[in-house]
């Protein structure tokens, strides 16, 4: 059986001309970083449709939800490997630890941490309420982030 290749076909459209785009030169001539967070960007919403936005929120989100969550999960394994060994080295006699010195201790670092947590009381309100106004300039992306979060800790 002889196979012949049939000479390519052309497709002529009247209506249509279509322009081949160089990305390279378009990325080099469009600072999309500058447009998408400078802070003179302005809205979000002036810029994209809400598809648009949702996508890039959702995106973004599952990114740093499937890393928060492998991360998670390996400083998880660390600290309980670690707890683990040295439970099996105490009980064995290899180390000696002084539970009263540690919960001692445990106290004093829980005091520190309430000193420190009402002094910076001002700083976090302040960043809580730009957070909260960045929220409310972009919902659209913001539901979608947390939408992606949510996907990327349950993948």
């Amino acid at each position: 059986m002889e196979t012949r290749n049939a000479p390519p076909q052309e497709y002529e459209s009247d209506d249509d001309s279509y322009e081949v785009l160089d990305l390279t030169e378009y990325a080099r001539r469009h600072h999309w970083w500058n447009r998408v967070f400078g802070h003179s960007s302005g809205p979000m919403v002036e810029k994209y449709s809400v598809a648009t936005q949702i996508v890039m929120g959702g995106v973004s989100g599952w990114c740093a939800g499937f890393l928060f969550q492998k991360v998670g999960k390996l400083a998880a394994a660390a600290v309980g490997g670690g707890f683990l060994l040295l439970q099996i080295a105490s009980h064995s006699g290899y180390v000696p630890i002084g539970w009263k010195r540690v919960e001692k201790d445990v106290n004093k670092a829980k005091r520190q941490i309430k000193k420190r947590a009402n002094k910076a009381a001002p700083e976090i309100n302040n960043i809580i309420e730009e957070a909260t106004e960045f929220v409310k300039q972009n919902i659209v992306k913001s539901s979608g982030f947390v939408g992606g979060v949510l996907l990327g800790l349950a993948s």
